[in-house]
């Protein structure tokens, strides 16, 4: 009985902590006006509708028939989702190194505070971009929402895994978030927002299906829009990837952790 009680304590210290990381982290991004957490949201939003817009005017549909809108929602959605997780972990201990010396304030707290902000907001604005566009008939449903539900949580899986690694890897040399910026912007058109594996040549195709996350990407458009497109993905292949990243990424936060508490 004691134990048990130990653990909802524990559970409840938790949660206070993690939803007092959250809320300085809005007031902190965004200030204390009521618009913090509507523009967590609005920044992807922004973004992708920014995209969009460029496409339809430029009249760029690549040689294909699908909406350009859902194929620009279902690609930068997914795309500035672990980007942005990552980006905002790189900072992470650098910006909350005072708060580390609480007890209950662990490293592992303050990676997940940043990643969850910030997956919370690119699905709203995907979930909200997609509910707008169909309302107004300008694109059809999702085929299978079932499909693009699980490659949206698969690219989350990526996102977490990868913003772990890289945040901690912060802690052992200032290199890795140099690096990481240059890398960043290196994946950011290889990560298949603006294109299906498809349309690539083979020796492209087996390029660009090293990286995780197009798989993901994949995964999402077949869900939305069906038959229509020819996809090519593994979930096997991208599963192992995100375990590998995610266990790595963990034996690093742990590491960090010690690191922070000897300094």
């Amino acid at each position: 009985m004691t134990s048990e009680v130990s653990f909802f304590r524990s559970l409840a210290i938790q949660r206070r902590v993690m939803h007092a990381l959250m809320m300085r982290e809005v007031i902190t991004r965004f200030g204390r006006d009521n618009l913090g957490v509507l523009w967590l949201i609005g920044e992807p939003m922004i973004f992708t509708l920014g995209v969009t817009a460029l496409w339809t005017f430029a009249g760029l549909n690549h040689g294909s028939s699908l909406p350009i809108a859902a194929f620009a929602i279902t690609g930068y959605s997914s795309v500035l989702m672990w980007r942005n997780s990552v980006n905002r972990c790189v900072s992470a201990l650098q910006s909350n190194f005072n708060l580390l010396y609480h007890r209950n304030v662990q490293v592992l707290d303050v990676f997940m505070t940043r990643i969850l902000l910030e997956m919370a907001g690119a699905t709203m604005s995907f979930v909200v971009l997609s509910a707008i566009f169909i309302s107004i008939g300008m694109i059809a449903p999702p085929i299978d929402m079932l499909q693009v539900f699980f490659g949206w949580m698969m690219l989350a899986w990526f996102g977490l895994s990868l913003a772990l690694l890289i945040g901690a890897g912060t802690a052992y040399s200032e290199l890795v978030e140099r690096l990481w910026g240059p890398t960043s912007y290196l994946l950011f058109p290889l990560a298949g927002a603006a294109f299906m594996v498809d349309w690539l040549p083979k020796q492209a195709q087996d390029f660009v299906l090293l990286l995780p996350m197009v798989h993901g990407v994949e995964m999402i458009r077949e869900g939305y829009f069906g038959n229509i497109v020819r996809t090519h993905y593994n979930v096997g292949y991208m599963s192992l990837c995100c375990l590998v990243l995610s266990l790595v990424g963990l034996f690093l936060v742990r590491d960090a952790a010690q690191r922070v508490e000897q300094q």
